[in-house]
């Protein structure tokens, strides 16, 4: 990728209809958050910060040293609190652009998200697609980032913000990976998206 990318994945969220904290769930040995730190890091995002809220210590204490943990004091009030903590915590990093990632898409790897960190520019917003259908992970181009965040509210994230704009470039990844998330316990026990 030409422009440095920060990567920011969102693992604040309770898991209630899951039993627990997604981040802390185990897939092929290796907790959720880890894999999708792995990813972002394997993917060339330059920094990688991740939001904290529901098992905040436990989850902090599977990061590697160089991952910036950031808490999400509102996380409880949905994931458009976490992504306005993510973004603030921003200022201080160069990057032209942010990755925003999920904790509860083990199936899309880091080959997807180099794909969509590729098209890195200050004004650029991309996401992937999955069989044309619009997922995760999403870029913002650093114009966007103070807009976004005082947009976050609730459970929406960014949804609102990107309703009805016609610049984002939607980058096919489904022949990588599949943008399908885990909700319940027997998500991870089928054969999983990738390998129906």
């Amino acid at each position: 990728m030409s422009e440095p990318v920060a990567g920011l994945l969102l693992a604040a969220g309770a898991g209630r209809r899951f039993g627990g904290p997604k981040a802390l769930v185990e897939y092929d040995g290796e907790p959720l958050v880890q894999r999708a730190v792995r990813n972002l890091a394997e993917a060339g995002c330059a920094s990688v910060r991740v939001v904290l809220g529901a098992s905040a210590q436990q989850v902090r204490e599977l990061l590697p040293p160089d991952v910036r943990p950031v808490f999400a004091e509102r996380w409880q009030d949905g994931m458009g609190e976490s992504l306005k903590a993510g973004l603030e915590s921003l200022s201080d990093d160069p990057a032209a652009a942010v990755l925003v990632h999920l904790v509860d898409l083990p199936w899309v790897p880091a080959e997807a998200l180099a794909r969509i960190a590729g098209t890195a520019g200050e004004q650029v917003v991309a996401r992937a697609a999955y069989q044309g259908i619009p997922g995760h992970p999403v870029l913002f181009g650093r114009r966007w980032w103070a807009e976004i965040a005082a947009s976050a509210r609730g459970d929406h994230g960014a949804r609102d913000w990107l309703r009805g704009r016609t610049d984002v470039q939607l980058i096919e990844c489904g022949d990588l990976g599949s943008g399908s998330d885990v909700d319940r316990p027997a998500d991870l026990t089928g054969p999983g998206p990738e390998r129906r």
